[in-house]
């Protein structure tokens, strides 16, 4: 197979971040025969800095020509700390959605049970969870009007969905049910909003097309109770802009760490994929940022490329190495790695494709060829 990725790594730790994903990537290459070619192009505060805009017309073109995008991170603390900045990073991320007409993000939440102490709740609740948010991503409050009166005393802001919007995102979450635990949960607040009572009358329509799929609809409002006291119980989540940015926001701190969350988003062009985290401009360029969400994120698009196996395997040995204690400072693990080394063991077993053998006394001497 032969695919071209446009790659932008964006603002701080998402140059590293990403140079790990591409090992990732590389070694699928390398092992199954694929090509792979990569296109850069500027995103964010980088992009300001080269062009004066976050979102330079030449990224576009380099994302609508791509068969998918890789993105790191953006963001600046050079203009969070600018109120009056008339350019910011983060208009990059919103432009660009807008111009790949992304309309589905999707949060895969897995928890590690040799992680499960760094996540605020009980090990016991969170164990064997396994989840995926498909969150409408071009729709509803986010989009719709809003304005203030004339004396700035009154303000609001219009949810609006269509059919054909749900209808869409609806039968991602089905599709994906499918291949998976056979459930989704429809969330929405059908008991307040018109919105929200079209938003279940389609889902459950569409659910007729699906009589192996398991159905249930649930509150907004029990659904962030559920993911917090029980989530395991859940297997897709499906929901609207606005609550699926709350509820994937809540469910990013069940695992312990933004570093391990991928994620995706399905346009109408082509896809995006991208760790969950933000730049962390603080560890910027000292090597320690976790690189596993940018690693995962690289086995979602080769999922959506149709190589499942391909991805398993990127899949399988991050979480090999996790469970072995092996990771990033941040993580706390037994053995601490670099980000650039435990892109380098990624890459190994990917290789290998098999069980790791380590050598005992590589580690100890913080050797990254451990294999």
């Amino acid at each position: 197979m032969k695919k071209n990725i446009a790659v932008l790594s964006g603002d701080g730790i998402g140059p590293e971040v990403i140079e790990q994903a591409i090992k990732a990537l590389e070694a699928v290459a390398n092992t199954f025969g694929h090509q792979f070619s990569y296109r850069e192009a500027p995103i964010g505060a980088h992009a300001i800095d080269l062009t004066g805009s976050p979102l330079p017309e030449e990224t576009v073109q380099t994302c609508l020509s791509a068969d998918a995008v890789l993105l790191g991170a953006i963001g600046d603390p050079r203009f969070d700390d600018d109120p009056d900045a008339k350019v910011r990073p983060e208009q990059g991320l919103l432009g660009l959605r807008k111009s790949l007409s992304l309309y589905a993000n999707i949060r895969p939440v897995k928890t590690v049970n040799t992680l499960a102490h760094l996540s605020p709740l009980n090990e016991s609740r969170i164990e064997n969870v396994d989840l995926m948010i498909f969150r409408e991503l071009t729709g509803g409050i986010y989009f719709g009007d809003r304005g203030l009166d004339a004396k700035n005393k009154v303000a609001f802001d219009t949810c609006v969905y269509s059919e054909e919007e749900i209808q869409r995102i609806a039968k991602l979450a089905f599709e994906q049910a499918r291949l998976r635990k056979r459930k989704v949960t429809s969330v929405d607040k059908a008991n307040v909003l018109e919105t929200s009572r079209l938003w279940r009358r389609v889902v459950r329509e569409m659910g007729k097309s699906y009589p192996d799929i398991t159905l249930e609809h649930m509150y907004i409002d029990n659904a962030a109770m559920q993911l917090i006291q029980n989530p395991a119980q859940f297997d897709i989540l499906l929901t609207s802009n606005m609550f699926g940015d709350i509820l994937s926001d809540e469910a990013s701190v069940i695992v312990g760490s933004l570093g391990l969350l991928p994620s995706s988003s399905v346009g109408v062009h082509t896809s995006l994929y991208e760790p969950v985290h933000g730049s962390y401009p603080q560890v910027a360029g000292r090597d320690i940022a976790n690189p596993s969400a940018a690693i995962l994120s690289a086995a979602l698009m080769l999922e959506d490329f149709g190589l499942l196996k391909e991805a398993n395997i990127i899949r399988f040995s991050v979480q090999q190495l996790l469970e072995k204690g092996i990771g990033t400072s941040e993580l706390d693990p037994e053995i601490i790695q670099t980000c650039s080394q435990f892109g380098d063991l990624v890459e190994s077993l990917v290789e290998l494709g098999k069980d790791i053998n380590f050598d005992q006394a590589k580690f100890n001497e913080k050797i990254s060829t451990i294999i």
